[in-house]
């Protein structure tokens, strides 16, 4: 109980430092914030250091960053306090806001409290669009050259200019919040029980309605100028007010990712959507321009906290990992076996982003952990189907390959998943699983077999449903049981695996049925996969987000200090906003970069020490396919290994699973439905825990789309 009183205490602090954080933007747009409270605490934090800026940045910058230093702290702590054992209860006021609400359209699967949130924040936009009187005049004062232009506009023109810049004030609102959900190593994310991959469907859903606030806004100042014949205010770059070439510059880079992220778009041209989304970055330099870095203070924290992910990504992916072998199924299907170093641990359904420069070196794909770090401490694999032309070109390299023993150079990046998993909680676990959605499925299993042989802890009556389209995919079922082998048998399981195959009416011969398995060598440059940040990646994630923004803080002081307040003379006015922003913008870079290069570079002396494991591992492995055979690491799936899977496989041929009629024999249990598989399945699986025939199905989406 002492043991979890401290991080219960940090989650408390946390919750408190957001209120008071989301405080602030509800009375934004209230005029006594503004000239009352806003303007003493200006003058209060109005040094020569930092001038007004400072105040925007103890208002909207310093309280995330503490949240997110708080969260690294109690995730340390809850590393290893992981709890299995808490029943959920199924008719509770929480689990019912979990369930399924919305089942079709626009949003996609959404459950009763993402709709709370979604209203909330969506009454927010609409409170500071409608009462941003104070905002406006904040920013008058700041403007004196636009006013004394348009001081004899018609009072219908001045509303209307308003309105438009009403448009920019909510899109930065929405900005505010944007990269959180994109922040795959986030420490605020785990905070509210989320994942990065669970959360990919906030960042679309705030980044249509950002775009939404700045195109009006764009278009609409473009009318107003163009109706008091003054279009040439659309080429007037202002250094010491809000300018409007650059802003304009920004509006055509965000329309183009907007565009891009169309569905049919994002599905069958892959490639257009990612390269135009890294337009992120110039989007958001000239935005910076525009509005000058008093505002982007209002957004800063996301993107710091985000772009400290992304360079510790970008660190993490120059490794080249150690390769160790590959399983090949005969359902054009690839298990790739990595070394790992010892301290790495992940929990289950984890996934990593893999980068094969041979095939293409621009390219980076998420797959799904398959293996676990308990059963298989020194390795780590994934399972990647024959799904579009990248895993095409992978599968048909192996395929073709003349000798076994090649190097194939690979890097990644994670591994990502949630901070602990809870399946254990519920007395059935229901897995459904579409195709290659199976992956998933198996780690989980694999973690039961574990949990019920080693630790001893009761594990919850496990029900696998999984759909194929060809009885030649029955061999991804072969995965269960890793490369390596294990004592474990899942006979200690209680288990069910029914297993239907929708285009085949019954068995299919298979020419060769037999999963090839190819032993790579290994190269002095590769190295063991393991983290950026090592065992202790928190408590150093922390310390580089405190560490980097100091520096910042010493970087711009100074600048401000003996630079800028000097040629403004206190009035923080004169100094150029354009050179400001740039020259910000490069000292949190520098910042970033140099405080999370010397992490990595300590903590990669740490683990140096396991560079002899590659070759501790290429001692151990086979030297032939023959001997690969030996030790059983290729069969068939009429001769598995392990017996009892065989005897609890129940194959359907040309049928689909229906899932109402399997979902609802669970009547009075405390049951966990975890679906992985095509958005129709979610859908419908979605659909049936929503209905509320069956009580206490408590539903979960294993997937990066909503």
């Amino acid at each position: 109980m002492s043991k979890m009183l401290l991080p219960r205490a940090i989650l408390l602090l946390a919750g408190l430092i957001f209120l008071g954080y989301m405080v602030t933007w509800i009375v934004l747009p209230l005029k006594l914030w503004l000239n009352s409270w806003l303007f003493t605490m200006m003058i209060k934090t109005n040094t020569k250091a930092f001038g007004t800026q400072g105040t925007f940045m103890l208002i909207y910058t310093v309280p995330i960053l503490l949240i997110a230093v708080l969260g690294c702290f109690y995730l340390h702590l809850r590393k290893n306090a992981r709890n299995y054992s808490d029943k959920i209860r199924g008719n509770g006021p929480i689990a019912k806001l979990r369930r399924p609400m919305l089942v079709k359209g626009p949003l996609g699967v959404v459950s009763a409290m993402e709709l709370i949130l979604f209203f909330l924040f969506i009454a927010l936009i609409i409170w500071i669009f409608a009462y941003g009187n104070g905002i406006l005049s904040v920013v008058g004062n700041m403007n004196a050259r636009q006013n004394s232009r348009h001081a004899n506009d018609k009072m219908w023109q001045k509303k209307f200019r308003s309105t438009a810049f009403y448009m920019a004030i909510a899109g930065n609102f929405c900005c505010a919040f944007l990269f959180y959900p994109v922040t795959r190593g986030s420490s605020i994310l785990p905070l509210l029980g989320l994942t990065s991959e669970g959360s990919i469907k906030y960042h679309t859903w705030i980044g249509h309605i950002a775009m939404f606030f700045f195109t009006m806004h764009g278009l609409m100042f473009i009318v107003y100028w163009a109706i008091v014949n003054d279009l040439k205010e659309m080429l007037i770059w202002d250094h010491n007010s809000n300018s409007n070439v650059p802003g304009e510059i920004a509006i055509l880079f965000g329309l183009a990712m907007w565009v891009t992220v169309h569905p049919r778009i994002r599905r069958k041209m892959f490639e257009l959507f990612f390269y135009t989304h890294q337009l992120y970055i110039p989007f958001l330099f000239f935005y910076m321009l525009h509005t000058g870095f008093y505002f982007i203070f209002m957004i800063f924290p996301g993107f710091y906290l985000f772009l400290i992910d992304r360079y510790l990504r970008f660190l993490q992916s120059r490794q080249k990992v150690r390769l160790v072998s590959a399983r090949i199924l005969p359902c054009e299907t690839v298990e790739l076996n990595f070394s790992k170093s010892l301290e790495l641990d992940y929990t289950t359904t984890s996934f990593v982003n893999i980068n094969v420069p041979s095939i293409s070196s621009m390219q980076w794909h998420p797959f799904t952990v398959s293996s676990n770090c308990n059963l298989e401490p020194d390795l780590i694999s994934v399972i990647i189907k024959r799904d579009g032309s990248w895993s095409q070109k992978l599968i048909e390299k192996f395929a073709s390959s003349s000798s076994p023993f090649d190097r194939l150079e690979v890097s990644m990046e994670g591994p990502y998943g949630p901070s602990s998993t809870d399946f254990l909680r519920y007395e059935t676990l229901v897995l459904v699983a579409g195709g290659s959605g199976l992956v998933p499925m198996i780690t989980i299993i694999r973690e039961l077999m574990f949990r019920k042989a080693k630790v001893g802890c009761p594990t919850p009556r496990v029900v696998l449903v999984c759909a194929f389209k060809h009885s030649v995919d029955l061999s991804l079922l072969n995965l269960i049981v890793p490369l390596s082998g294990t004592s474990l048998d899942i006979s200690q399981l209680d288990i069910e695996i029914e297993a239907y195959v929708t285009r085949d009416k019954g068995p299919v011969p298979i020419e060769n049925n037999r999963a090839k398995t190819i032993w790579f060598r290994s190269h002095p440059s590769d190295e063991p996969f393991s983290a950026a940040l090592g065992s202790y990646g928190w408590l150093w994630l922390g310390a580089i987000i405190i560490s980097s923004f100091v520096m910042f803080l010493i970087m711009s002081g100074l600048f401000g200090r003996f630079y800028v307040y000097p040629k403004d003379k206190g009035t923080n006015m004169l100094y150029s906003w354009t050179a400001r922003a740039a020259l910000n913008a490069l000292f949190f870079c520098v910042s970033i970069i140099t405080t999370a290069t010397i992490a990595v570079l300590l903590n990669k002396r740490r683990y140096a020490q396991q560079a002899g494991r590659v070759q501790t591992i290429e001692l151990a492995k086979p030297t032939s396919l023959s001997s690969a055979r030996f030790q059983n690491t290729d069969r068939e799936l009429e001769s598995h290994p392990v017996q009892s899977i065989i005897e609890r496989i129940k194959v359907h041929y040309g049928a689909r699973p229906h899932l109402e009629k399997i979902l609802i024999q669970y009547e009075g249990d405390s049951t966990g439905v975890l679906i992985c598989g095509p958005a129709m399945m979610r859908r419908e699986v979605a659909n049936i825990c929503a209905s509320g025939l069956v009580e206490n199905l408590h539903y979960e989406s294993i997937s990066f789309n909503s």
